[in-house]
């Protein structure tokens, strides 16, 4: 099969969340591509993730947001609205701030191109499954998964992603 070129979008958003996960500062390209940047889990580590996110490249915009619990969304939200930085960066209308059990589902249908996975790691299988069959490119707390059956379905969920082109990158401890 001959190679597949990439496009410039998909180079950008491999390269975004690469770059998030690295730690990178600052990552520029040209052009007015918009990544639509979806967060799932609002604790302190989500909140964290999505200013890495947003601080990476001036193309991204957070746009929806999911937890279970109404008070961290709202939380994570205010704290990323009054941060300097990555402030004027959010744009998450009411209709794309998601609670409950199935936020992570409907996050997946509102648009977002990548995902951030920041729940508590017990759910993190499932929400890479469904973030795969919709068709989007994810960047996934550490640890991936908590037990064999976890880590096995994380690998089969690796499997139809690199079929679809779709990029998934793991947190690592940078100490």
């Amino acid at each position: 099969m001959p190679p597949r070129s990439t496009s410039r979008r998909e180079f950008l958003q491999a390269t975004v969340v690469a770059g998030t996960l690295a730690g990178v500062p600052d990552l520029h390209t040209a052009g007015s591509d918009l990544l639509r940047v979806g967060l799932v889990g609002c604790g302190d580590r989500g909140t964290g993730a999505a200013t890495q996110a947003l601080a990476a490249d001036p193309h991204i915009r957070l746009v929806a947001m999911a937890d279970a619990f109404e008070d961290r969304l709202q939380q994570s939200l205010a704290h990323l609205k009054q941060d300097e930085k990555v402030g004027s960066k959010v744009d998450v209308a009411p209709d794309h701030r998601f609670v409950g059990f199935d936020a992570c589902q409907k996050l997946l249908e509102s648009g977002v191109d990548v995902v951030l996975l920041c729940t508590p790691p017990h759910f993190r299988p499932l929400h890479l499954r469904a973030a795969v069959q919709a068709g989007k490119h994810v960047f996934a707390e550490k640890p991936v998964a908590v037990d064999a059956p976890g880590v096995h379905s994380v690998l089969e969920s690796c499997k139809p992603a690199k079929t679809k082109c779709l990029f998934i990158v793991s947190g690592v401890c940078l100490r």
